[in-house]
């Protein structure tokens, strides 16, 4: 035999081994699965401490008694019941819940766009949102009266998600042309449609009446101040659906980012998912934005921070950033509330501090590495 021939048969074991232990070196699903069981424990903990937090001076043991069953009937003063069953689980069940609708919504908008950028507050999708809450709030006496009685309190996270989803509708329309999508066409026009939508919003706040006025501050800089149970029972069901049926598109996510033709002979219904994830942020986003107003850059920083370490792989980046997201957001409210207490900042303030630098390092990373 050939030396040359030789010389191949050996270096073919080697070279296969050598395969074998560069993947198994980039495989980071253990590390994800780790990652994810501490996120729920910190989530749970940031969860219990925004129950004991805030201006009011409520007894900290009586909380705890409370958060781990004694059902004694001094456990809680009335007024310790009212603080807490009443005004801060609502708050914190809201934080959670928001956080991880719009982190959840960043990442498969990201997916979908096969773009880092991407994101409902972004884009325009929130604003969209926005929009449609803010026509139900001014036109809801009047043009918007029949709906209003059909739905009650459903009413105002239907008309979010409906200004969403006619906003993600159209700008997956504007940025796709012969099945590709264009990045630069997809900031454009999501930066155009979020001012257009802006605009009206700005109209309807222009002939609002007073009370109104008052109800429309709430849009302003986001703030979970507003939350309640009755807000939990609307928008809850819509985010826990819509969390729900995002899982099973993190197979049809991870092959979209190689092409929506590779993905299509990977057998993806490539169509579908488009549809199904349109239609999920929508839902999502929308509900969150009509109980918590628009809340930006969850979408944009939870992703990043979570590819970061465990990598671009859907099966575990969705439950992630629905754990990191509603952490954040749970953990800026209390920042919120307690920072100029007994006053309250936006919390929209606090997200814009911590993305709007986020986003900055983003771009510049991505141009150093464009090599502009």
């Amino acid at each position: 035999m050939p030396r040359s021939e030789v010389m191949d048969s050996a270096r073919g074991p080697a070279l296969a081994a050598g395969i074998t232990n560069a993947r198994r070196k980039g495989d980071r699903s253990g590390l994800a699965r780790v990652l994810i069981a501490a996120l729920a424990v910190f989530a749970v903990a940031t969860f219990a401490t925004s129950v004991m937090t805030g201006a009011a001076d409520a007894s900290l043991a009586n909380v705890l008694r409370w958060l781990v069953g004694d059902t004694a009937d001094q456990a809680l003063s009335m007024r310790d019941r009212i603080i807490i069953l009443d005004i801060r689980l609502p708050r914190a069940v809201l934080g959670m819940l928001v956080g991880a609708a719009l982190a959840v919504s960043g990442v498969v908008m990201q997916g979908l766009f096969r773009n880092p950028l991407a994101d409902p507050g972004l884009v325009g999708v929130s604003s969209g949102a926005s929009l449609g809450a803010v026509l139900l709030i001014v036109l809801g006496s009047t043009m918007f009266g029949p709906v209003l009685a059909l739905f009650g309190f459903y009413a105002l996270p239907l008309g979010a998600f409906c200004g969403g989803l006619a906003t993600t509708m159209l700008l997956y329309r504007i940025a796709t042309r012969g099945g590709q999508t264009s990045v630069a066409t997809m900031l454009l026009a999501g930066i155009a449609l979020g001012a257009l939508t802006g605009a009206v919003t700005g109209v309807l706040v222009f002939v609002a009446d007073d009370k109104q006025l008052r109800d429309l501050t709430f849009w302003g800089l986001g703030s979970l101040a507003g939350a309640n149970w009755t807000k939990i029972l609307a928008a809850g069901p819509i985010i826990l659906l819509s969390l729900s049926v995002v899982p099973f598109l993190a197979r049809g996510l991870n092959a979209i980012t190689l092409g929506e033709a590779a993905a299509f002979h990977m057998g993806v219904p490539v169509q579908r998912l488009k549809n199904i994830a349109i239609f999920s942020v929508a839902a999502a986003t929308g509900a969150s934005v009509a109980v918590s107003g628009g809340i930006g850059f969850v979408g944009i920083v939870v992703p990043h921070l979570l590819r970061l370490v465990i990598g671009p792989d859907h099966r575990y980046l969705l439950p992630a950033s629905a754990l990191l997201g509603g952490t954040m957001l749970t953990f800026a409210d209390m920042l919120a509330r307690t920072i100029v207490s007994p006053a309250e900042l936006p919390i929209g303030i606090i997200t814009a501090f911590v993305g709007a630098p986020f986003f900055l390092w983003v771009l510049l990373r991505g141009r150093s590495n464009m090599g502009l």
